[in-house]
């Protein structure tokens, strides 16, 4: 039960913080939605580490695998923050949920073996992505936006993909507060430290209650997919990774976003191919 109310929880708030950034990254940019998001997730985190303490187990490995995980994550979001303010976001987000694809990858790379449905998963999620990316609506301009859109798209899974393989590693070993902290301190220090010194740090006000649910939401979806994780990695990864499908709908609802077929197409394609895979190779 708890990995389905685990994977569920994740799904529903990665959504919550999809459609939030997109419009918040429209309105002050990539750059400062990071930074402000990784900000108020800080300010949640960082006291629960305090009360957790430090974990006897935090070697250097682990710390590496933080480290990744934590940068990951942080450039993941920076470039998918980018990729909706170009392209649509029900595009965009199937592109990125192929993370759970990318990291099965790494996973077999490392060794790991997957069986050959698994094997033709991979290949419908591919195809997937193609017709997501490249299927335009015959407007040169619009296309060229969301063509960018689709590369920074496939550029922030592979980031994602990495991350969650790192995570995965250390999410049995550490308590939940440490697994999602490196992330939110990466983004402070890197973006937010950065971007403040140099006067670059954007907040208009109807961005700021974009950027609080957001920041929030993002932190409470980390937290409940490790948390659903420890009970079933298989059925939390395979409801998590439904967020695509619910922020193309919500975009659908809530923007009035118009898919042509292909899109469409390679949209289901890849929110059927990402289930599916994570059934098969849990």
């Amino acid at each position: 039960m708890l990995a389905i109310l685990g994977g569920l929880g994740a799904a529903t708030m990665w959504t919550v913080t999809t459609i939030c950034s997109s419009r918040s990254a429209r309105l002050i940019g990539a750059g400062s939605t990071l930074a402000w998001v990784m900000l108020v997730g800080l300010v949640i985190v960082l006291p629960l580490v305090v009360v957790s303490g430090v974990p006897a187990n935090l070697d250097g490995p682990t710390i590496g695998r933080l480290i990744v995980a934590g940068g990951g994550n942080v450039f993941g979001l920076l470039l998918a923050y980018r990729a909706v303010r170009l392209g649509k976001v029900g595009v965009v987000s199937s592109i990125a949920s192929t993370e759970g694809a990318i990291a099965a990858l790494i996973a077999v790379a490392a060794g790991e073996r997957i069986s050959p449905a698994a094997g033709v998963m991979l290949a419908v999620i591919a195809a997937g992505v193609c017709l997501a990316a490249l299927a335009g609506d015959g407007d040169e301009v619009t296309e060229a936006r969301e063509g960018v859109a689709a590369l920074l798209a496939v550029g922030a899974a592979l980031s994602f993909g990495i991350s969650i393989y790192a995570t995965g590693r250390v999410s049995q070993e550490l308590p939940v507060p440490w697994a999602v902290l490196p992330a939110r301190a990466m983004g402070v220090a890197a973006v937010a430290v950065p971007l403040g010194l140099t006067a670059r740090l954007r907040i208009t006000r109807p961005a700021v209650p974009l950027l609080a649910v957001a920041g929030i939401a993002e932190v409470l979806g980390f937290a409940s997919f490790a948390i659903g994780a420890r009970h079933g990695i298989a059925v939390t990864a395979v409801l998590g990774a439904q967020f695509a499908a619910l922020s193309a709908l919500a975009a659908r609802v809530l923007f009035h976003e118009r898919l042509t077929r292909l899109q469409l197409a390679g949209v289901v394609a890849i929110v059927v191919g990402v289930s599916i895979l994570t059934a098969l190779i849990a």
